[in-house]
C-alpha cells in the first residue's frame, strides 16, 4: 500500500521541490496528495501548482488559537487520506493535537545535528559557538521543538570563513539529499520506533 503523503511549508519549497523531483523519477514511492501552507505568497505553493499537486492556503490569522488552527489542519490532512506528513520549512510550531492524530508519522528537518542547537537561527549559534561540523537532521516531530527521535543526520564541516549564509546553503545542500531519503524509508514501512530509538528494517 503507498502512503499517501502531505507536505506542509511556509516559505520557498526547496526541499519540497526535493521530494518532488523524488517522487517524479520514481524513486519516492508515495502518492504526493496536496501541500498545505500557512503563507499565501509561499513560493511551495507555486511549486506544488506547477507539478499538479493540490496546494492549499490554511492561515494562522483565521484562527482564534494555535488548538484550533491545529484542529482545521488534521481535518484537511484527514480529507485527504494523508497518513504521512513531511514539514518543509512550515515555520509554525504544531499544537499537539496535529502530531497525536499523525503519531510517528510527521516528519521534520532541522539544519543542526540535533540535539545541539534546537530552534531558530541554528547556524548562527553553531558558528558562535565555534563547532568545527554542523550538518542537518531528520525527526519525527513529537510535541516538542525538535525533540521528536532522530530518523537520519548528514554531517557538514564548518569552515573558518563560512557566514550564516555560506554554512546554510552547504547544510541545504545535504537536506536535500537527506529529507526524501528518510520520507521513502517511512513510506515503505523500514521504520521502527521504540521509545527514543529508530531502528531500520
Amino acid at each position: 500500500m503507498t502512503a499517501n503523503l502531505a507536505v506542509l511549508a511556509s516559505g520557498r519549497g526547496t526541499n519540497l521541490q526535493a521530494l518532488i523531483a523524488a517522487w517524479e523519477e520514481g524513486t519516492l514511492p508515495v502518492n504526493m496528495v496536496g501541500v498545505v501552507s500557512n503563507n499565501p505568497a509561499a513560493q511551495a505553493l507555486q511549486r506544488a501548482a506547477a507539478h499538479g499537486i493540490r496546494a492549499v492556503v490554511l492561515e494562522d490569522k483565521d484562527y482564534p488559537s494555535r488548538q484550533d488552527y491545529g484542529e482545521a489542519l488534521v481535518s484537511l490532512l484527514k480529507s485527504w487520506g494523508s497518513d504521512l506528513v513531511a514539514l518543509a520549512g512550515f515555520m509554525r510550531l504544531l499544537d499537539p493535537v496535529v502530531s497525536r492524530a499523525f503519531p510517528n508519522r510527521i516528519l521534520n528537518f532541522h539544519p543542526a545535528l540535533l540535539p545541539a542547537f534546537p530552534g531558530l537561527h541554528a547556524q548562527r549559534q553553531a558558528l558562535e559557538y565555534g563547532v568545527r561540523v554542523s550538518g542537518c537532521t531528520v525527526h519525527l516531530v513529537d510535541e516538542g521543538m525538535d525533540t521528536g527521535p532522530i530518523l537520519l543526520q548528514a554531517a557538514v564541516p564548518v569552515l573558518p570563513d563560512d557566514t550564516e549564509d555560506t554554512l546554510a546553503a552547504r547544510i541545504l545542500k545535504a537536506e536535500h539529499r537527506l529529507y526524501p531519503q528518510a520520507v521513502r524509508l517511512m513510506a515503505t514501512g523500514r521504520v521502527q520506533v521504540r521509545g527514543r530509538r529508530v531502528s531500520f528494517v
